[in-house]
């Protein structure tokens, strides 16, 4: 009978994805909440950091598959492995963070394996013995209920951002570490990669950043974005954006922050002349601290801010980074 947890830990290059430590957070609390036992799994070549860095956290254990046709990321390479590893473990739930690298495998996996994916969750909860996931569906605008009849293991990814990774129990001990053996002897990789979508020209992954601050209509003009760039390069945060910025060609598209954007939970998300849209809200309404400046008191930002500054930004902005740089000249 199917038993356990198992979590996929995605990492490249020996670098660990945080958001996997998200899903570890949802799978943690999947465990508490059922009884099941979870371990994770790492997925590569050379990744003993990693599987090291994951054991210290509260799991019954952490797998390694290790191949050379694995060095390299591939859906052939990881399916086969992941296929080989599950129909061993024969878990009850196999759960990812929802990335571009677990959308481009994971629904094969499942396919290959007959069993139900549940995509893009942000939340869950136990009814009469079964797991119940929430997805948001039209923009974030409705949640939805979705329970798998099907037969185990049930495949449910999470959405960036759904759970804070800073909330991923540690250990008192850390976890033991196994290796497994699979066979891939017989498995053509036919992917060829190209450069990795962090390195394009532009691109950036602001769902590692640990600070960023988002711009707004309210910033009124292309030109008046050089004030917010400052004010990130003070900090040292990444700048994002709200749709209406990248639409109008002001930041790049992949800048931009919301349910047709990236989700991000960084430590701090400082909010610029940013109203609250809930397709923008659902794409950050889990970062750590938020901190909203906004001159409309009634701006639904206010509603999920930690800490709101209610003036004029260009009186604001300007003022903080001054203050930022003044500090850090003196230290």
């Amino acid at each position: 009978m199917s038993q356990g947890i198992l979590l996929f830990i995605e990492q490249r290059d020996g670098v660990l994805n945080r958001t996997s430590f998200e899903a570890m957070v949802a799978a943690q609390s999947i465990a508490e909440s059922t009884g099941e036992k979870l371990s994770a799994i790492v997925v590569g070549k050379a990744i003993a950091a990693v599987a090291s860095d994951v054991a210290s956290r509260k799991l019954e254990r952490v797998y390694t598959v290790e191949d050379d046709k694995l060095a390299e990321y591939t859906p052939d390479g990881y399916v086969e492995a992941l296929k080989q590893t599950i129909e061993k473990l024969d878990p009850r739930f196999v759960i990812l963070s929802h990335t571009y690298q677990v959308r481009d495998f994971a629904p094969k996996l499942a396919a290959a394996l007959g069993k139900t994916f549940v995509t893009d969750c942000v939340g869950f909860r136990v009814e009469d013995g079964d797991v119940v996931f929430t997805r948001q569906i039209f923009q974030g605008k409705i949640s939805t209920d979705v329970r798998v009849n099907g037969n185990p293991p049930i495949f449910a990814s999470f959405q960036a951002g759904a759970y804070r990774a800073d909330k991923a129990e540690s250990a008192e001990s850390p976890a033991e570490i196994t290796a497994l053996d699979v066979n891939m002897s017989g498995v053509e990789i036919r992917a060829q990669s190209e450069p990795k979508f962090q390195e394009a020209k532009q691109a950036v992954d602001l769902s590692q950043a640990p600070l960023i601050v988002a711009v707004g209509r309210g910033i009124k003009s292309q030109e008046n974005i050089e004030m917010v760039q400052k004010l990130a390069e003070a900090m040292g945060a990444e700048i994002a954006a709200s749709r209406p910025i990248c639409d109008n060609e002001w930041l790049p598209m992949d800048r931009q922050i919301g349910s047709s954007g990236q989700t991000v939970s960084p430590k701090l998300y400082l909010a610029v002349g940013i109203s609250g849209a809930i397709q923008h809200v659902v794409g950050m309404k889990n970062s750590q601290t938020i901190v909203a400046i906004n001159k409309d008191a009634e701006a639904p930002i206010f509603d999920i801010a930690d800490y709101g500054i209610v003036g004029d930004l260009f009186d604001i902005v300007p003022a903080l980074t001054a203050e930022i740089n003044k500090v850090k000249g003196s230290s």
